[in-house]
């Protein structure tokens, strides 16, 4: 690993205006290494363990996350926009030269760097008393398991080092998995040994965070080659231990998502993002950018929409990813019982562009007059407030500031929008159907690269401008809904369907519509892989758990194949591991030495 330490970063614990609970904020401070003993001193140390944290900025919540977990599956297609289509795709343009894989891999490594710092250090420190140390290094050997987890989930070996890199390394032996996966393992035993069950700052690791991680961790290893036979059944427990630890589902998903609320019960473990939006954006000339850039890439193109234009509530529309059939699919089969789309799907946007900018509002049509087009009267008493236009309309706005602009029903509410409705309809409405129109033609009305129905979990109304991309959503690494259906994986993997049935009912209880818990609720026959990674299709839409859940179960390929049909003729089972970054090939010595994964750069496919 060619790694050389330019940067270290100093964490300064604030309180939160809000909520007067402390959390970590960094900053990032140059060459602080280079001051012989800083590290040794008790605030030293301190600095150098918050700085472990901030690497996971750059490992969440960007595109590169995206395009490497939600990307190329079965619930993800690709929109209109972005340059990194072949990971969808999978095509000759995923290569070892993309910038993403390069970057995911340096900011990783870069993370382990740090981690091994605090580590190795931690010896040194005499004005701290061994038990805070002990927690200190837990925190730290928590984070670098969770970096090394990622570099071995996305390119399988990897080379490993627990010592503190600050000269230029050359050399670069990559370790098998299993050793990875043993180094992992090690890391989080330990921070389930010595991390406490609160931390008082928050966003810190905690022994639900190991639990859980351990838990994933000992999951994933079951489905290998180099499985423990006890690793299904550990991971139950350990699961368990974080469902028994304290926390809680929100009430309902609405919470969950809401911006005010995101130190909820649910979550274990998250990346936070502050409100300041200097700290987000680099605006103070130090910090590099990162803020949650999630709030961008789901969205369909609004804002060119007659009667629209951008605004902040909006978004900032990149159109990276639209959902596949598959995953509107489930939602059409669910929605008539189950609250999830509803509660985080976007459906209506309102006239938003003021005059003088009023020349995109359409106006009423002879074409519209003979298809019985209604119009709005809010004279008319009751609720339907829709009388049919007429000649003396011809001409004028359909609707105007602050009505209806856009509606999109989404799956289970297409149907109630016949051909003739949509024609009657002042606004526009985008379906699923081609043979449906409304308001112009099939072309720009349905569902295309541009337009579709998009999840609204990551919408961020606090950004300063309609332009500005930096996030201060938390990302939550953690939650405990998604170790509920981690445990029901365990227990399926074990054979043991009713106790499995039982964890997934816990979060379809969540999900039910008024009236119908009843109806949400499963039995052990209806209990398979597939009915599980359903449920995580819909409980984790969008939330970068996709690609590993796939890759984890081994179905990745069968599922890609079948339901994203952009992907399905060029996919192989060797894109379950990433091509290796091209500068960590052509750097390492001796020359040659660094071998690429199978299927990439010339070398032959496997399995």
């Amino acid at each position: 690993m060619k790694t050389k330490s330019i940067f270290v970063l100093v964490a300064l614990l604030a309180l939160n205006i809000q909520s007067c609970d402390k959390y970590l904020d960094e900053k990032l401070v140059s060459d602080v290494s280079a001051f012989q003993g800083y590290y040794t001193s008790a605030q030293g140390f301190d600095d150098a363990l918050d700085a472990t944290y901030y690497y996971m900025k750059f490992v969440y919540s960007n595109e590169r996350a995206y395009s490497m977990t939600v990307f190329g599956t079965d619930t993800y297609t690709n929109g209109a926009d972005g340059g990194y289509k072949s990971f969808n795709f999978y095509d000759n343009g995923l290569r070892s030269d993309v910038d993403i894989l390069q970057q995911m891999w340096q900011y990783c490594y870069q993370g382990v760097n740090q981690a091994n710092a605090v580590v190795e250090r931690a010896g040194d420190v005499k004005d701290m008393t061994d038990a805070v140390k002990n927690v200190k290094v837990a925190e730290a050997r928590f984070l670098r398991a969770l970096y090394y987890f990622t570099l071995t989930r996305q390119w399988g070996d990897v080379p490993v080092s627990l010592k503190e890199t600050i000269a230029v390394i050359v050399e670069a032996p990559k370790v098998p998995q299993a050793a990875v996966y043993d180094v992992i393992v090690a890391d989080l035993e330990f921070a389930v040994a010595n991390l406490p069950k609160t931390q008082p700052d928050y966003g810190r690791a905690t022994l639900g965070a190991a639990n859980h991680l351990l838990g994933l961790v000992r999951l994933t290893r079951g489905y290998t080659s180099f499985a423990k036979s006890d690793d299904f059944s550990t991971a139950e427990t350990l699961f368990g231990s974080v469902i028994g630890g304290g926390y809680a589902l929100t009430s309902d998903v609405a919470k969950l998502w809401d911006q005010d609320n995101q130190k909820n019960s649910e979550i274990i473990f998250a990346v936070q993002n502050s409100t300041n939006v200097l700290l987000n954006s680099g605006g103070d000339g130090v910090l590099p950018g990162e803020g949650n850039r999630g709030h961008l890439y789901f969205l369909h193109q609004y804002d060119i929409q007659p009667g629209m234009t951008r605004d902040i509530a909006g978004g900032r529309p990149f159109k990276r990813f639209r959902p596949t059939k598959y995953l509107l699919d489930l939602w059409e089969a669910a929605r008539p019982i189950d609250n999830r789309y509803d509660l985080t799907y976007r459906h209506v946007w309102y006239a938003n562009n003021k005059p003088p900018d009023i020349n995109n509002y359409p106006v009423w049509t002879d074409q519209n007059i003979t298809d019985g087009a209604y119009k709005y009267d809010a004279t008319i008493a009751g609720p339907t407030q829709l009388v049919k236009i007429t000649a003396a309309d011809k001409g004028k706005p359909r609707f105007a500031l602050g009505d209806t602009a856009i509606y999109i029903p989404g799956p289970a509410n297409e149907a109630k929008w016949t051909a003739t409705r949509l024609k009657q309809t002042r606004y526009k409405v985008f379906t699923r159907n081609p043979n449906l129109v409304s308001g112009g033609t099939s072309a720009t009305m349905n569902y295309d690269d541009f337009n579709f129905a998009h999840t609204n979990k990551f919408a961020d109304p606090r950004r300063p401008t309609i332009q500005w991309q930096e996030g201060s959503r938390d990302w939550f690494v953690m939650r405990l809904a998604d170790t509920y259906l981690l445990r029901a994986e365990a227990r399926y993997k074990q054979g043991k369907n009713a106790l499995a049935a039982d964890d997934i009912n816990v979060v379809r209880t969540r999900a039910a519509k008024p009236g119908q818990v009843a109806a949400m609720q499963i039995t052990p026959a209806n209990v398979t892989m597939d009915f599980i990674l359903d449920e995580r299709a819909k409980e984790l839409d969008g939330e970068q758990c996709r690609w590993y859940d796939l890759t984890r179960t081994l179905t990745f390929v069968d599922r890609v194949r079948l339901y994203n049909p952009l992907a399905a003729a060029n996919v192989k089972p060797y894109h379950v591991r990433r091509p290796y970054p091209q500068t960590q090939v052509d750097r390492t010595f001796p020359q040659g030495s660094f071998t690429q994964n199978c299927g990439y750069s010339g070398i032959p496919e496997c399995n």
